[in-house]
């Protein structure tokens, strides 16, 4: 059986009535986007440590509440919303990291000092903590550059799917992916 996605030009139109408030335009971008959410959550988790205990389908629910569960929200295009998706999949793994590192440390751990830390003896969470700081610097210094890397590392997208949500040529984000990660790499490292 083959499985067809719906067009972008679907997706948008589905968009704006979610905008408009039309009802059910929310249940019916849900059944739009659900299947890619759910592929991109699992390649995302499929990264993550053994005994991963959140599934693809609950990161995808958990990332759908925090994209319309908070009240009216608007988004451009299909780009727009996937880009949203997966910084919402980004903030859903990072405070799991969190919590599960104040349990882990007695609830009282200080702030990470990713210069005073070797990443050989952290946790995965630990990991994704690292990267999230290093990350937010990046996104400081060269905001278009964390963009690849969050549609990349939370939200599992190729290359090429991030330059067609980005409306940028492949190769710029071939670059930019090179240099982001030259960039988080030294900065965890250092």
């Amino acid at each position: 059986m083959l499985c067809s996605y719906p067009s972008v030009s679907d997706i948008t139109l589905i968009l704006q009535a979610v905008e408009r408030g039309e009802r059910k335009a929310s249940e019916e971008l849900l059944l739009a986007v659900y299947e890619e959410l759910r592929r991109l959550a699992a390649v995302r988790l499929a990264q993550e440590a053994s005994g991963q205990t959140l599934q693809p389908t609950a990161l995808v629910h958990e990332a759908w509440l925090q994209l319309v569960g908070a009240g009216e929200r608007s988004w451009e295009n299909r780009g727009h919303f996937f880009g949203a998706a997966a910084d919402a999949m980004r903030r859903i793994l990072i405070d799991k990291a969190r919590r599960k590192s104040r349990l882990k440390h007695g609830g009282g751990q200080s702030r990470l000092n990713i210069d005073e830390l070797e990443l050989s003896e952290t946790t995965p969470d630990d990991n994704i903590l690292l990267i999230n700081e290093a990350l937010e610097r990046l996104e400081k210094e060269d905001p278009e550059q964390a963009r690849v890397v969050v549609l990349k590392f939370f939200g599992g997208l190729t290359n090429r799917e991030v330059a067609e949500n980005l409306g940028i040529a492949e190769r710029t984000v071939d670059r930019q992916w090179a240099c982001a990660k030259a960039r988080l790499f030294r900065w965890i490292r250092s």
